[in-house]
């Protein structure tokens, strides 16, 4: 079975804003999310400055964590909350 491994850009559609607010408004550091996700503070930096494609596994991890949609992750909407 072949094992496809999606990756997203952030740079494209300047949704780093979305993660960067979500993160504040929780009151966390950089760090923190990190630790979530299992990476390095370095590597989350990077995915919130758009220099770093995100991976669909964190992309979900953190729409679960924030209680909001992937689309809003994205910037596909401007509206945070999930799909009911």
């Amino acid at each position: 079975m072949l094992a496809l491994c999606m990756v997203f850009s952030l740079c494209a559609c300047g949704a780093e804003k979305a993660l960067k607010d979500l993160r504040e408004d929780a009151d966390l550091y950089q760090k923190d999310v990190a630790e979530i996700l299992d990476i390095s503070q370095t590597v989350y930096s990077r995915y919130e400055r758009g220099f770093q494609t995100i991976p669909v596994q964190h992309l979900i991890k953190l729409a679960d964590y924030y209680h909001t949609s992937t689309d809003y992750l994205l910037g596909r909407t401007n509206n945070p909350k999930p799909y009911r």
